[in-house]
């Protein structure tokens, strides 16, 4: 072993180029995968702090005992408590002091008239605490708010809104209120909580803009005397709260408010960073095992020479994987730096493009270094490792051979296993996609056809070249024709190589097909439901935004140019048992603006204990007009309403809708997500818009779009995330390029001679570098075509799967521009791969190459 080892250490000291392809795979992989750990680690712990330093002098919280929580929401929505319990709460022994924590929604309008804030994270109002150890902001310029009107905003929002204490602006609760900023504060020590804005009003402000009626509270923040532990607080104040509210303690209100950040960001922002971790380190995984195929193939009679001399099998393998946990280890271990580094770069960019990072030191745990380290030991050596065991097996007599011959192309059993898997793979697909709609089984069917592919590429490699390279031919004479040639002498080593670069415009083309489905979707379900003129509503998505004020459908339907406005305001309720979302709105406006399928019953007879639902809904609890359906609302409150009528389609609006008489006993802050208006006939969409907008001014100046434009704005978020994935596979691409480059640089050095002999009978350098080019080319394009070809695929899976498995329908759209633009960054990744070893070749020296073993 020790022979091995000194061997394996020469080899790697005398051939350090080899392996600069392999190093660089692993040290992206692993510093890539570290700093999201790192990354995430951090935040976690920033947060963590930055919520316990804010909450610290709150000992205990009172609230809603039960939340309800809709469908794809992570944060549920509690009963509000009474503020006349703050009285009952001072008198508990051991409360120092408790106050009621009023909290909705409320977006403020910067200097420039645009919205902050509102794509995605909250915009938050509530009552100014006056207690500073139970306000979780602090004062860190001007003053409390003491008059109506007067307002006290984060500090951040403030900077981003360019404005300044004493200017005066609009607050939307959704209904527009002149404030003016009086004070400015931090939270935590931070300018703010992440990207979540902040307007802290006066109390009988926050009860009259934030509450359904006075007297309501989200909650009470409560402080214990000196030497009462929070425990002893909560069990204190448990016996004199009155049935549906509950007593917290103030660590376990700091701990669900970092799980919140956690679960709805954190959880999703660093298994989005872990998945494209792990598809570079699959593309590199392709790469690091050409590597040392090609450099076991090359030393094929030195091995046999070894074996000759008396070297064992077992000691040619320990041999080469020792090369490989060398090359595993320095790699690994340099990438853990890198990875620290991307954290603490991501650290110092963050608030350099508006998310506040919120600040500390890096942390750095054991599982956030261990892990990298053993996954990029394990890649690495896990991808030496066949290579290794067919370097085991080389035969003594093999010293006597020239050179070996590659037939993994003309190979029938790869063949056969790989139609079999291609077959399987289609089968499980089309079954989750069309027999029993499955995401989880179009998956396992997806993975199948990957593989599938991978075996098959040696097989597929020789007819693919031919044809991608046959205009070669004709376009570059004798140099195109020997860059085909060299293309087709080792399918395995081609397909391999190729493979790396299908994932990564695999993955691309997925993304693409399903971001141009979604966008798709929207476009068909606006058109096909909406049958308005304009849409008025606010630039929002996630939780962000306050919403549109219940009084802008009315004011646009006194419009002479309207016919009908009508605006779609959210409820909530348990119905059947679990939490519902509920469209309030005007049921007979909503059938004349909405095409809403066929309905049974009558919308217009709703009235204040009637609600209407969709069919699919219907079926699933069996429900008809006429009877009756229990909905439990979020004061506690349950009411049995009537169903009048079941409508077909819930893409607009919803599966359940009552009116605004049914929903106003129960309602929180009420507001709009939607108006939809149509015009008279005769009245032109121009004309009508801007008598709209002239009215949306008054209430906050909501933006006002055609059915065209309220489409491709529904779906603007689409385009955001694409960029952030092709921006993030760039890493992959780039490890690809790499495993090509790579590839062609040990495949130059093999055919040192036949090179010299090319430029011994009259070969150019240019020519030269150009056959090497267009062979780099021909390798690039075969692996983007594969990517296309199976990322397509994958799309109209995922398409189709979700399709079946959700109450939405999905429609299936191939963006050919964009795919035409992937395949072109395809065959530029192959060309720019070709540079570096193009240009070595042509360096070489004509009589040492021709001279060459």
């Amino acid at each position: 072993m020790n022979a091995s080892l000194r061997l394996s250490l020469t080899s790697l000291r005398a051939h350090k180029r080899r392996f600069a392809g392999t190093f660089l795979a692993v040290f992206l992989g692993v510093a890539f995968l570290a700093g999201t750990l790192v990354m995430g680690d951090t935040l976690r712990a920033s947060f963590d702090s930055m919520f316990g330093s804010a909450t610290a002098g709150t000992d205990a919280v009172v609230r809603g005992a039960d939340a309800l929580t809709t469908p794809g929401e992570s944060q549920g929505v509690r009963r509000p408590v009474g503020t006349s319990l703050v009285a009952a709460v001072e008198k508990v022994p051991g409360v120092a002091a408790a106050a009621p924590d009023i909290q909705g929604a409320g977006q403020l309008i910067g200097s420039d008239g645009k919205p902050i804030g509102g794509q995605g994270p909250p915009t938050l109002a509530g009552n100014w605490i006056a207690d500073p150890k139970l306000n979780p902001y602090r004062l860190a310029e001007g003053r409390a708010p003491a008059r109506s009107g007067e307002v006290v905003v984060n500090r951040g929002t403030a900077e981003k809104g360019g404005l300044r204490i004493g200017d005066t602006t609009v607050l939307r609760t959704p209904d527009p209120v002149r404030v003016t900023i009086v004070g400015l504060a931090t939270f935590g020590g931070e300018d703010g909580m992440a990207q979540v804005t902040f307007t802290g009003l006066t109390r009988a402000d926050a009860e009259k803009y934030l509450t359904a009626r006075p007297g309501e509270a989200t909650g009470i923040v409560v402080r214990a005397d000196p030497g009462v532990s929070q425990t002893e607080l909560v069990h204190r104040l448990t016996p004199v709260l009155p049935q549906g509210v509950e007593a917290i303690t103030g660590q376990e209100s700091a701990r669900e408010n970092t799980d919140m950040i956690a679960s709805q960001f954190l959880t999703l922002f660093t298994t989005f960073l872990l998945v494209f971790s792990g598809v570079a380190l699959l593309v590199a995984t392709f790469s690091i095992h050409n590597t040392f195929a090609i450099v076991v193939a090359q030393r094929t009679r030195e091995n046999a020479l070894l074996r000759a001399l008396g070297a064992s099998r077992r000691q040619i393998t320990a041999a080469t994987l020792t090369e490989a946990g060398a090359v595993a280890v320095t790699a690994s271990a340099a990438g853990l730096a890198g990875g620290i580094g991307i954290a603490a770069g991501l650290q110092a960019l963050f608030p350099a493009i508006g998310f506040p990072f919120p600040e500390g030191d890096l942390v750095i745990s054991g599982l956030s270094l261990g892990i990298p380290l053993a996954v990029g030991v394990l890649v690495c050596a896990g991808s030496a490792l066949l290579p290794a065991v067919r370097a085991g097996r080389t035969a003594p007599l093999a010293a006597l051979r020239e050179s070996a011959v590659d037939t993994s192309g003309a190979s029938r059993p790869r063949a056969v296993l790989g139609a079999g898997l291609l077959a399987l793979a289609l089968a499980v697909t089309l079954t989750g996609v069309l027999v029993s709609p499955s995401v989880w089984s179009a998956g396992v069917g997806a993975v199948l056809a990957l593989v599938a592919f991978v075996v098959l590429g040696p097989v597929a490699s020789g007819t693919a070249v031919r044809v991608l390279g046959s205009p070669l031919d004709r376009l570059r004479g004798v140099t195109g024709g020997l860059a085909r040639r060299n293309a087709l002498r080792s399918p395995g080593r081609t397909a391999a190589t190729a493979s790396a670069l299908m994932i990564g415009v695999a993955v691309v083309s997925l993304f693409t097909v399903f971001g141009a489905s979604l966008k798709a979707t929207m476009d068909q379900t606006v058109s096909r439901s909406f049958a308005g003129d304009v849409a008025v509503s606010t630039p929002s998505f996630g939780a962000g935004g306050s919403g549109l004020s219940p009084r802008l459908a009315p004011a646009i339907g006194a419009l002479p140019e309207v016919d009908t406005a009508v605006g779609l305001g959210r409820g909530v309720a348990e119905v059947d048992g679990k939490g519902r979302a509920l469209t309030v709105t005007d049921p007979a406006a909503l059938a004349r603006t909405f095409d809403l399928g066929t309905v049974q019953g009558d919308l217009g007879a709703l009235g204040a204990d009637g609600i209407a639902i969709t069919r699919q809904e219907a079926d699933r609890q069996h429900l008809s007009p006429g009877d009756t359906a229990h909905l439990v609302f979020t004061d506690g409150r349950k009411k049995a309403f009537t169903v009048r009528a079941v409508y077909g389609r819930s893409e607009l609006a919803g599966d359940y809708v009552i009116t605004r008489a049914a929903w106003a006993p129960h309602r929180t802050q009420d507001a709009d997500t939607l108006v939809a208006v149509s015009f008279k006939d005769g009245v032109p969409t121009a004309q009508g818009k801007a008598a709209v907008e002239k009215v949306a001014a008054h209430y906050g100046n909501p933006e006002v779009q055609t059915r065209e434009a309220y489409a491709a704005s529904s779906a603007g978020g689409i385009d955001m995330m694409l960029t952030l994935v092709y921006a993030l596979l760039a890493l992959a691409v780039l490890i690809a390029l790499l495993g090509i480059a790579n590839t062609l640089t040990l495949a130059l050095h093999e055919r040192t001679r036949e090179l010299g002999l090319l430029r011994a009978v009259g070969q150019t350098r240019s020519q030269l570098r150009a056959m090497v080019r267009w062979e780099s080319v021909l390798v690039a394009a075969f692996g983007t075509a594969g990517g296309l070809a199976l990322g397509a695929f994958l799309g109209w899976v995922l398409v189709r799967a979700s399709d079946g498995a959700s109450d939405s329908a999905f429609a299936f759209a191939l963006p050919p521009v964009r795919l035409a633009v992937v395949a072109l960054v395809g065959l530029a990744a192959g060309a720019l791969a070709g540079l570096r070893p193009a240009r070595r070749a042509a360096r070489l020296d004509v009589l040492r190459a021709v001279a060459a073993e």
